[in-house]
């Protein structure tokens, strides 16, 4: 009877729902050993002191266990999906930024010798026709020749290690896509896991559950960052030339044009924001749509350059404005209506934009005093942080169509 007990027993039930040892039926769960117990291995010496639970209440709690894991495996995935999708955005991000940056440090290096070209003219044209002064023009075009060979040397430096941090950023954000792309994979194969061990039965649940739960735990603890590239801004430290203080201009500030919230000085060369709103009379040349004044001065040819500081002011912006028949009231919204360099102070944290488009600009610094240069007819616009003798931006290939005034706010919309 007992032999045909234990062969009837044997296929009544799993190979692992009995004890092999005393061939009775397992009813309890030893955590730390992580096996099932019959009753007879209950009472043995070697599972005294281990955690003890029955075979469905343990299933259960790994069950809860896997399934939280699980969860938060599948957010985990979702994570490394979006930085997948933004490091493939990123590449060409990168590649159109180079091309950006290119086109820039080109475009200041013709404007720069395009300058100092009319300049040197000019300055021989100033000088008398004798035989004693042709010594000082030769000696003029050979000190202008050899700040051409200067500059040409540094815009082709600064190309050179443009090229080489775009090919360093493309190298990272491509060991960044295969890295999350094997990350990806991972975690798909552990959700599918999971899901299939949260739905067996409760042995199956048990078989190995510490282990599968450890392995999906050290996939949790995988860092899931994006690359870390080199901002391609870090590039323009063309320093600004001396050339640019020949078209120096003084702006005056338009108080037809001032927010009713702006205080202007006295001489017109410096704005605040006041405590109060001032009742101010109606123009329709008025600005009542931000903390903004325009410059009285007008460009409709040529070319101008001023500075701005900028130090005591925690927001600005600073720039050109195309002058328009109708604003009042509105936004504008047009690429031509500014443009414009922004900056703003958050903490101890300074951000920097320009616009059109809206583009952020790394800086490292807090810039004090800014520097604006406009060519009306090349459609050329540099902005040059004045401390540092650097460019900060510029904008190319403009086209404007009437009459262009300096434009300064102290503040900057949402």
């Amino acid at each position: 009877m007992s032999k045909r007990f234990s062969h009837q027993l044997r296929h009544n039930i799993t190979e692992d729902a009995y004890c092999k040892t005393h061939l009775e039926p397992t009813h309890l769960f030893c955590d730390d050993d992580q096996i099932t117990l019959c009753s007879t291995c209950f009472q043995s010496q070697e599972h005294k002191h281990h955690m003890m639970y029955g075979i469905q209440e343990a299933a259960e709690n790994y069950r809860k266990l896997l399934q939280e894991i699980l969860n938060t495996l599948k957010e985990k995935l979702e994570v490394a999906k979006s930085i997948l999708a933004d490091e493939q955005e990123r590449m060409m991000t990168v590649q159109e930024e180079e091309q950006n940056y290119k086109e820039m440090i080109e475009s200041e290096y013709r404007t720069r010798l395009q300058l100092l070209s009319e300049v040197n003219e000019l300055n021989l044209q100033r000088l008398p026709g004798c035989t004693s002064d042709l010594n000082l023009g030769e000696a003029s075009l050979n000190q202008s020749i050899g700040f051409a060979a200067e500059l040409e040397k540094s815009s082709q430096e600064m190309l050179q290690r443009l090229s080489h941090l775009g090919r360093e950023n493309m190298n990272k954000l491509k060991e960044s896509e295969v890295r999350v792309s094997e990350q990806i994979c991972s975690l798909q194969r552990a959700t599918a896991e999971l899901e299939k061990k949260c739905g067996e039965p409760a042995l199956a649940v048990l078989k190995n559950a510490r282990y599968c739960l450890e392995r999906s735990e050290s996939l949790l603890l995988q860092c899931l960052e994006p690359a870390r590239i080199t901002d391609l801004s870090l590039c323009q430290t063309l320093g600004m030339s001396q050339i640019l203080r020949v078209f120096h201009r003084f702006i005056t500030l338009d108080p037809r044009t001032a927010h009713p919230c702006l205080v202007l000085s006295e001489d017109l060369r410096s704005v605040r924001v006041g405590s109060v709103q001032k009742d101010v009379p109606g123009d329709p040349g008025r600005f009542d749509f931000g903390a903004t004044v325009l410059g009285l001065e007008s460009f409709t040819s040529g070319r101008h350059y001023w500075e701005v500081d900028v130090e005591k002011a925690t927001k600005w912006q600073l720039g050109v404005y195309q002058v328009s028949a109708n604003r009042k009231g509105t936004v504008p919204t047009a690429s031509g209506d500014k443009v414009l360099l922004m900056g703003s102070m958050m903490g101890t944290d300074y951000t920097f934009w320009v616009f059109p488009p809206l583009k952020r600009v790394s800086l490292r610094k807090p810039m004090h005093k800014v520097g604006v240069f406009l060519d009306y007819e090349y459609g050329h616009i540099s902005f040059y942080n004045v401390t540092e003798r650097t460019l900060i931006y510029n904008f190319s290939r403009l086209f404007f169509q009437g009459a262009l005034r300096p434009v300064f706010s102290l503040c900057i919309p949402n």
